[in-house]
């Protein structure tokens, strides 16, 4: 084995042999860099993926559990995505894919008890108990008129909304135009706000 030589003119000492101490030195760069640059994503993702799979679940446990599948899986899949640009997208595809899963899990009665959390989880602190009976009244029965809606239009809104994300993330999630997305965003938002209008709330 040949090594260089550091230190002596004569050859006395000898240094460990760069190329596989240049290697592992970029490996573990590459790592580092890799490990910083996901930490960052997370950083600027985990608000919105928790909001879309909250809406979705209105569990915070399973919730939280969820998000940790959703970021583990996209750690271990990251180096196959070919765009960074792509992360978003791609990540709520990871997230709707866990949401569908729980719920095939989960049997009718643990979902109805879901969904009464909803409305429990749902109600901030409006200033007085009149002010907060009737927020909760209006959470209530705009929960119901989403629920509602036709699957397709239920993500869209929650994606919209809950996840706060752009027409364009929403239509390369689900696959398609944001002239799309934009119709059914209107869509859903008149239908919501006629239901409303034409069945108020019980008093």
């Amino acid at each position: 084995m040949r090594f260089s030589v550091a230190g002596s003119a004569d050859g006395a000492t000898a240094a460990i042999p760069a190329k596989p101490r240049t290697r592992r030195a970029a490996e573990l760069s590459s790592r580092n860099g890799h490990l910083s640059e996901f930490a960052d994503l997370y950083d600027q993702y985990f608000p919105k993926v928790f909001a879309y799979v909250y809406g979705k679940v209105q569990h915070k446990e399973a919730s939280l559990d969820i998000v940790s599948d959703v970021f583990e899986k996209a750690f271990v899949k990251k180096q196959s995505l070919r765009s960074v640009d792509a992360f978003g997208s791609w990540l709520f595809t990871i997230a709707r894919n866990e949401v569908a899963s729980h719920w095939r899990k989960e049997k009718p009665a643990a979902k109805a008890l879901q969904d009464a959390a909803w409305n429990n989880e749902l109600i901030h602190q409006p200033p007085s108990p009149e002010d907060t009976l009737l927020h909760q009244e209006r959470l209530h029965h705009l929960a119901s008129l989403l629920r509602q809606l036709p699957p397709r239009e239920q993500e869209i809104i929650s994606l919209k909304f809950d996840a706060e994300l752009t027409n364009r993330e929403i239509a390369n999630i689900l696959d398609t135009s944001e002239v799309n997305v934009r119709v059914t965003v209107f869509r859903a938002l008149r239908k919501l706000r006629e239901r409303m209008e034409r069945q108020p709330e019980a008093r």
